[in-house]
């Protein structure tokens, strides 16, 4: 059985893997090579001088501490063996929610290789059969054709739009919210988009 954390999840040329500190230097070559491919989608603070935004040190501590603790899961995509985007599950809830959130971003480059769907459905998988979530939400701005696409694609369910829900790019955006439950699919999603 599959540990829930860390845990390093593959199918073909992708693996998901932990984040690590020492991933600092990849990490900052890809955002800053992919700075206009995923500038509109960045979340941002709406009190930048009260908050200004973490370094990729303190942000990877930080999650890799919640990670320890079972809040988080900080997942580095690999293609091929090389770090091509990031998967982060966040705000994990036991008891009587069993839920999470679950954000992502890929180098412009592999967007076109189903690289992030099979590792979005990787991690699903994980969540559903190895922490036993009874929720995951996914929130992507209406704009973003696709990354709608994608949730789609791995069979999360459109579940309305949440108004000014997050702070991206400057400014509160209203978001779609995709759902996935065990119920929602009949097996595996990495089975679902390779059948």
């Amino acid at each position: 059985m599959t540990r829930a954390w860390p845990a390093t999840l593959s199918h073909g040329d992708v693996k998901v893997r932990p984040l690590r500190v020492r991933d600092a230097r990849r990490w900052q070559q890809l955002r800053q090579i992919n700075n206009d491919w995923l500038h509109e989608w960045e979340a941002t603070s709406p009190m930048p001088s009260i908050e200004p935004p973490p370094t990729f040190r303190q942000s990877a501590k930080r999650m890799l501490a919640e990670a320890r603790d079972g809040r988080t899961l900080p997942f580095v995509v690999e293609y091929q063996g090389t770090f091509v985007g990031q998967i982060n599950v966040s705000d994990i809830t036991y008891g009587s929610l069993r839920g999470c959130h679950f954000g992502y971003w890929i180098d412009e480059s592999a967007s076109d290789k189903r690289v992030m769907t099979t590792a979005a459905a990787l991690v699903t998988d994980h969540l559903l059969q190895t922490l036993k979530l009874h929720r995951i939400e996914i929130a992507v701005r209406p704009e973003n054709i696709p990354s709608n696409r994608l949730a789609i694609r791995l069979g999360y369910n459109f579940e309305g739009v949440r108004p000014a829900f997050l702070h991206i790019n400057g400014q509160w955006r209203d978001h779609n919210i995709y759902v996935m439950m065990p119920n929602t699919i009949s097996g595996s999603v990495i089975d679902h988009i390779f059948s």
